[in-house]
């Protein structure tokens, strides 16, 4: 068995969250995150929980990327609707957003109040370096779950050079690499 495959296998007796739990575990990685909670969405369904494989989580996401709105509102409403159908879809994803909603209305009325003064702005940038960091981090952890990664990371590359270098728009990007990297997942299924 690839190394990869055995990592990202889950034992047996995996319970189910009730209701409650996905509330409870959805609002605390809601109100945990500033900039953005997949890297702690990830961290509670993989590795804390094991709610899912590394594996899984991959897929779900690239499935929720291709969807319209926040991908982790996607996350959520899939992982939500996997275990409780619709039920736990719309308790994961109010989890998730009504801690969030709340103290973002207090934020914007403290930032309306003294948004302008130095310190604020220099907090301000310090959690959105906080924030690429755990993406970058969560990124690493999700490459590790990618059979063959050794094929895509040309995409990978690729990818990175189109948007920072050459400032390509994401969604043509994204379209040309789907069609590329099908081709490829065709030929080699084919074999």
């Amino acid at each position: 068995m690839p190394e990869s495959q055995a990592a990202t296998e889950l034992p047996p007796d995996t319970p189910t969250p009730s209701l409650g739990e996905l509330f409870a575990a959805c609002s605390r990685v809601g109100l945990s995150g500033f900039g953005g909670v997949l890297p702690l969405l990830r961290h509670l369904l993989v590795e804390e929980r094991r709610l899912m494989s590394g594996a899984d989580f991959n897929a779900l996401l690239g499935l929720c990327q291709f969807l319209p709105g926040s991908n982790v509102v996607n996350l959520a409403v899939c992982v939500g609707a996997r275990f409780h159908g619709v039920r736990g879809a719309l308790v994961a994803t109010a989890g998730l957003l009504v801690g969030p909603f709340l103290v973002m209305m207090a934020l914007a009325t403290a930032y309306g109040l003294w948004g302008n003064l130095p310190v604020v702005q220099d907090m301000l940038r310090g959690i959105a370096a906080a924030g690429a960091g755990l993406l970058f981090a969560t990124a690493l952890k999700m490459a590790r779950n990618v059979p063959e990664r050794w094929i895509y990371l040309p995409f990978s590359a690729l990818v990175l050079v189109a948007l920072v270098v050459w400032r390509l728009p994401l969604p043509p990007l994204m379209l040309a690499l789907l069609g590329i990297t099908g081709l490829i997942a065709y030929r080699r299924r084919s074999r």
